[in-house]
């Protein structure tokens, strides 16, 4: 339970304390100055509270906005301010240095605006949401209350929150096809008290159910896929839509809404490959090619996010033509368009699977997503050129933890601070380029393969010398990504019998999960995974070893067995860790990231 203090000369017929009571907040009323502290202390530390002055007069969902926000420690509407336990202290100090300038009198006339504004001068963050239509003031006489009564009538508080429980920023399809009426879907959820949790269980079980029917491999199951693969992804949008809707974010639901896509997307080129083998056709190679492409797309986009995060500066043109773009309203669409974003990624695959077979499918979306690397890649190294910006320590560890060293490339890390060992990217690429092109050049079993694998250890501790500060240094997770996944698929190609490449599907998926779960806390301020879990995991320099290893030293039916047998230990030993966090993480009351820019 939440708790709101009114302060001020209670309104007659003043609807305030009903509006506040249906927030979920116990009122409590101020009957003077002295009552405000005193009620403040009597609320348990461990739940919210709010200053509210009684003369306010706006929207109920400015006042939500404002008041109920879980993702903000502190945040304030003209009229009143709100405080998360862990900014409680700050707002019982805000109130007294309040009572200070008065003279010593806490006065209830503006309360809640002037502790607000004292605690901003402290440096407490307080947040302001942008209410654009709606209204949150407090009128000083009858005339201003009418005025601000008018306006509250003018404006269709529902159509408002409906239409901002739509990201702000989305793709094409997803804009125009889905959001139309998955926000009506996301109001019928909030009015029978589902939860954003639930919403995306449910889309992720749909997403399996889908994969389960391509796996049938006929055509009335590849219908049925296309068309449950499509609810799922209504049903994603919508749990997104109804958590701003009711603002019901929460740690375990950012992760979740994000590790599921990843999931569904996935499970789904499994189920292709499973029923294409029905009809005997083996595409599990195309399969794992489209995951490892996706993957690399995704550590593109996080490494050069992280790069820039807290940039001091950006000065590129090439950043500034992109935002002239963005000014004209076609070119805005394209753009989105050509990036293949999650809807119309999963359009194509949902209709082409419906339409065609698992074999047309995966090509396309290999070219598709290939093409969209190339343009999205492409522009960022441009950017990345010709920005003049220092980056910051926060950026290379972050940097740092994405590449996912383990023991093996950190023992040659001393090395790489020789100044003529630069650039990193160059030193990742040529490490990694020279492990794949010999398991592809070579048959089977070659020792030469392990050679190569042994330089890379060495080139990927030498990458990560030096902190990754360099313009186009967001490149070496990318390229250490790249460089592990293509080996496992080349060598379980080369292996070439029944299992090897399911079983290298399920390694690299397990292996992908680790990396997606690193970036997850590097975006909600926790920071990256524990280094004993890297150790235990051997980094990526070390599994791309072991399996290297495995291939020359095992005949091909063993080396299935290896791969699995490293799959499940690293999926046990990563999920476990990685629930644990995150359930301990929600219990804890971290901040929730959620993702309100470009969709993957």
């Amino acid at each position: 339970m939440s708790t709101a203090i009114l302060t001020g000369q209670p309104v007659p017929g003043s609807p305030l304390e009903g509006d506040l009571r249906s927030l979920g907040f116990d009122v409590r009323v101020a009957s003077d100055a002295a009552d405000v502290e005193t009620l403040l202390a009597a609320v348990p530390g461990d739940q919210r509270v709010a200053v509210v002055d009684a003369r306010f007069v706006g929207h109920v969902h400015a006042l939500r906005l404002g008041l109920t926000d879980p993702r903000f420690a502190a945040s304030a509407v003209t009229g009143a301010v709100t405080a998360q336990p862990q900014a409680r202290k700050d707002l019982a100090r805000a109130l007294r240095a309040t009572a200070g300038t008065a003279g010593g009198v806490v006065t209830l006339d503006a309360l809640p605006d002037d502790i607000s504004a004292a605690m901003e001068s402290t440096a407490t963050d307080v947040h302001r949401p942008e209410l654009g239509t709606l209204v949150a003031t407090v009128p000083t006489d009858p005339q201003a209350r009418n005025e601000a009564r008018q306006a509250v009538a003018a404006v269709d508080d529902e159509a408002v929150r409906l239409r901002t429980a739509v990201k702000s920023r989305d793709g094409f399809f997803t804009t125009y096809c889905i959001s139309p009426y998955s926000r009506y879907i996301a109001r019928w959820c909030a009015r029978r008290g589902l939860t954003p949790n639930q919403v995306t269980t449910a889309s992720l079980l749909t997403a399996l159910i889908a994969a389960g029917c391509a796996a049938t491999g006929t055509r009335g199951g590849f219908v049925a896929a296309g068309l449950l693969l499509l609810f799922s992804f209504v049903l994603d949008c919508t749990d997104g839509q109804l958590a701003r809707y009711s603002l019901q974010y929460s740690t375990l639901g950012a992760w979740l809404d994000a590790t599921f896509d990843r999931a569904k997307e996935y499970a789904y080129y499994a189920g292709l490959a499973l029923g294409a083998a029905r009809g005997g056709d083996d595409v599990w190679a195309l399969a794992l090619g489209a995951m490892i492409l996706q993957t690399c797309r995704h550590v593109v986009d996080f490494s050069f996010n992280e790069a820039n995060h807290d940039a001091t500066a950006n000065t590129s043109p090439t950043a500034a033509l992109s935002d002239k773009l963005d000014s004209v309203g076609w070119t805005v669409w394209v753009r989105r368009m050509i990036v293949l974003p999650i809807g119309e990624r999963w359009a194509m695959i949902a209709v082409l699977t419906a339409l065609t077979t698992p074999r047309v499918t995966l090509i396309v979306l290999l070219v598709g997503c290939a093409l969209a690397a190339c343009y999205t890649t492409a522009g960022r190294v441009l950017r990345s050129l010709t920005r003049k910006a220092t980056r910051t320590d926060r950026a290379a560890q972050a940097l740092g933890d994405l590449a996912d060293n383990g023991p093996l490339a950190s023992a040659f890390a001393a090395l790489g601070r020789r100044p003529w060992l630069r650039p990193a990217p160059v030193i990742a690429f040529a490490g990694g380029a020279a492990v794949v092109g010999t398991a592809l050049a070579n048959s089977y079993g070659s020792p030469v393969v392990v050679v190569a694998a042994v330089g890379y250890v060495i080139l990927s501790g030498l990458a990560l010398g030096t902190p990754l500060k360099a313009p186009l240094d967001w490149l070496v997770p990318p390229f250490f990504r790249a460089a592990e996944y293509g080996t496992v698929l080349v060598l379980a190609a080369k292996a070439d019998v029944n299992g090897a490449l399911p079983a290298a599907f399920g390694l690299v998926a397990a292996v992908a999960y680790h990396h997606y779960d690193t970036v997850y806390r590097i975006k909600g301020g926790t920071g990256a995974p524990p280094r004993w879990l890297v150790r235990a995991i051997g980094g990526q320099e070390g599994r791309t070893l072991v399996v290297a290893l495995a291939a020359a030293l095992l005949p091909t039916a063993d080396f299935t067995v290896a791969l699995t047998a490293l799959a499940v230990a690293v999926a046990l030993v990563v999920l476990v860790e990685s629930i644990r966090f995150w359930v301990t993480a929600h219990k804890l009351g971290a901040p929730a990231v959620h993702d309100e820019g470009e969709p993957a």
